[in-house]
């Protein structure tokens, strides 16, 4: 069964290729479907060199964000299956047979890729970590699922069910929406452990504490008025 990968991608020159090199090279049928939001150190030109028919290249002609980047790229995919891969290589294409095997055993809707369920990971930024986990807390009493990492990049759904449904978030706000809409729906979720090698702002890493303002606004907003 067919794979869509989604990535999306905002400057992110030094890893882009690694990262499809890796996924490329997970033995599962797949098809990655990459969206440049608007990129400008170059990793337009390097996409352009990559493409080929397994790897298509959508380009934003301005930055909007991951959430818009993932919007488009789900009206694309072709898939049995859809994941979200961010491409900075903090996350191992690696783990994608074991957030497969619960929805291809017909247990799981969704599956979350949990870094705090005893995968090997990168020992960094303590002050994310709380976030995450005040971020996740506040979730779970919203939406009454018990997710150890709601802010995870690695979600895996079945493709008919991620198109049906709608996405509004434009940032990085798209995690605690489409975790708001899966409880709503009442979808069956499993977490897998995966490994993480987080990095730290000095070597790109983009989100910041305004995003996880709007995170807990969008937790309310979207569990009260969805």
């Amino acid at each position: 069964m067919l794979l869509s990968v989604i990535i999306p991608v905002y400057n992110e020159a030094p890893t882009i290729s690694a990262l499809v090199e890796k996924v490329l090279a997970v033995p599962i049928e797949k098809e990655l479907i990459i969206v440049d939001d608007g990129s400008t150190d170059g990793t337009r030109e390097i996409l352009a060199k990559i493409a080929r028919p397994e790897v298509r290249v959508i380009l934003h002609e301005r930055n909007q964000g991951k959430g818009a980047a993932i919007r488009t790229a789900i009206g694309e995919v072709r898939g049995t299956f859809t994941i979200i891969q961010d491409a900075d290589l903090e996350y191992d294409p690696a783990d994608y047979p074991r957030l497969l095997k619960p929805i291809q055993d017909g247990v799981a809707d969704v599956v979350y890729g949990s870094r705090f369920l005893g995968g090997e990971r990168r020992a960094l930024l303590f002050t994310h970590a709380i976030g995450n986990r005040v971020l996740t807390f506040l979730s779970n009493v919203c939406t009454n699922l018990n997710l150890t990492d709601m802010e995870t990049c690695y979600k895996v759904f079945r493709s008919d069910f991620i198109k049906s449904i709608k996405i509004r978030s434009n940032r990085f706000n798209f995690e605690p929406e489409i975790t708001a809409k899966i409880a709503k729906r009442r979808a069956r979720v499993v977490e897998v452990p995966i490994s993480y090698w987080g990095r730290d702002y000095h070597e790109g890493k983009k989100i910041g504490w305004k995003d996880g303002v709007s995170a807990l606004v969008t937790i309310v907003r979207f569990w009260l008025f969805d």
